[in-house]
């Protein structure tokens, strides 16, 4: 197959993609809104607990699993698009915004669908995914770069290892973003969202993961520029913002580890670290010139 086909058959991979993170966005959804509640539990006059669950209801978890599945089928495309793109190309598929999101995406939902074999956080479904097919519609329709080379700069072995961790790690600071935010607008009552507490957990167990990954990435990403520019650090703006995201979320993790910080107040720390993330990825090259600026979405 002719580099050409191979690139319109990756962006037709990435359109199917967010057909299917949309559907399964939907399927999860419907189980996450007909789902029966928690039982609510009464005291009975002697002092013996009572619990009413709602009736059981078998179509909103058929729905889930619809969801399940077209989630799966989703990122089955959305990793078919990046290979085909990356044949095309003959390169590794992340030199530019377009790539860089697109992998991301695939990131995160790999992330989620990962956790969902070993944990209950099935409730996270029509979060990540909307956010999947939002992130894949925006790259595809504002930072839509035509398959073909790259700069010098990143025709380079470091490219699989910088820049691979990055994404990793971008991935799954998505998913605990996600968590944080549905802590925050959670109320204390009943709801079929889990406890805060779980929330709390998920949110706190993927940061864990993913800050030593983002160091790593921010560590080769000095190597990278001391081969390429012959210096390890020059205040890039995309430099300077890395090392943002990476203090803030450091100072997440030390202010729960160490001053003992727990819940809401935890949780905003690590949404500013997520904001900053999320400029450093996408703002940056936006408003920003440098030595990054190959993947600038203002020409």
């Amino acid at each position: 197959m002719s580099a050409e086909n191979l690139a319109t058959l990756s962006d037709q991979l990435i359109l199917a993609a967010i057909l299917l993170y949309l559907g399964a966005m939907i399927g999860y959804a419907l189980e996450l809104a007909f789902a029966p509640k928690p039982a609510p539990v009464l005291v009975a006059a002697n002092g013996d607990t009572i619990e009413r669950p709602e009736p059981p209801v078998a179509w909103p978890l058929r729905a889930g699993a619809i969801g399940t599945l077209l989630a799966w089928v989703g990122l089955a495309a959305n990793v078919g698009g990046t290979l085909t793109r990356g044949l095309a190309v003959g390169r590794w598929p992340w030199g530019n915004m377009y790539e860089f999101v697109v992998a991301m995406v695939l990131a995160a939902v790999t992330v989620f669908l990962v956790m969902q074999v070993r944990y209950p956080v099935r409730f996270l479904g029509a979060f990540v995914c909307v956010v999947g097919a939002v992130g894949l519609g925006f790259a595809a329709r504002v930072l839509y770069t035509q398959a073909g080379p790259v700069v010098p700069a990143l025709d380079s072995y470091w490219v699989a290892i910088h820049v691979s961790a990055a994404v990793a790690a971008s991935g799954l600071f998505i998913v605990g973003g996600v968590a944080a935010v549905l802590y925050l607008v959670r109320g204390d009552g009943l709801s079929r969202l889990p406890g805060k507490a779980e929330l709390e957990q998920v949110a706190h167990r993927v940061i864990v993961i993913a800050f030593p990954i983002w160091t790593f990435a921010v560590i080769s990403g000095a190597l990278w520029a001391d081969k390429a520019w012959g210096r390890y650090w020059g205040w890039d703006p995309k430099e300077v913002w890395a090392f943002i995201t990476w203090v803030a979320y450091a100072a997440y993790l030390h202010a729960r580890a160490t001053a003992g910080w727990k819940g809401k107040a935890a949780l905003i720390v690590s949404l500013v670290a997520f904001g900053c993330l999320m400029f450093n990825l996408v703002g940056v090259n936006i408003f920003f010139g440098g030595l990054h600026s190959y993947a600038d979405v203002a020409k």
